[in-house]
């Protein structure tokens, strides 16, 4: 299985359960590792064969200006939903976190993965 990387990806949104966090925007940090066969675009050294990662990081910044969740868990389900529908992945891992939200810790944060990974990918 072949994989595009997308690692500390820094967007701003908002996100959070307090009331004082609906009113602020706050940083959210993004790794995603999405299958696909690269073979084709590597044969060809063809972009539009191949899952564009800067297309898919414009289209992750528009989804969280254009979205507010309470939840980091929602936000990543609902990212994946969208990643995988948009873009045709079959499989994704998304990590997702929210530093500074617990002062001890640098980050809090999810990691899901979805879909099926598959021996031709």
């Amino acid at each position: 299985m072949d994989c595009v990387l997308i690692e500390s990806l820094e967007l701003e949104t908002v996100i959070g359960v307090y009331d004082w966090e609906r009113t602020i925007r706050q940083c959210l940090v993004l790794d995603l590792e999405l299958a696909t066969d690269i073979r084709p675009a590597a044969a060809d050294d063809d972009l539009t064969k191949t899952l564009d990662y800067a297309a898919i990081s414009q289209r992750i910044q528009h989804f969280a200006d254009e979205h507010d969740f309470a939840l980091v868990e929602t936000f990543a389900e609902r990212l994946a939903e969208l990643l995988m529908t948009e873009f045709s992945v079959p499989w994704l891992r998304l990590t997702l976190r929210k530093p500074g939200a617990v002062p001890a810790a640098a980050a809090v944060g999810v990691r899901i993965e979805r879909g099926t990974p598959s021996e031709g990918t």
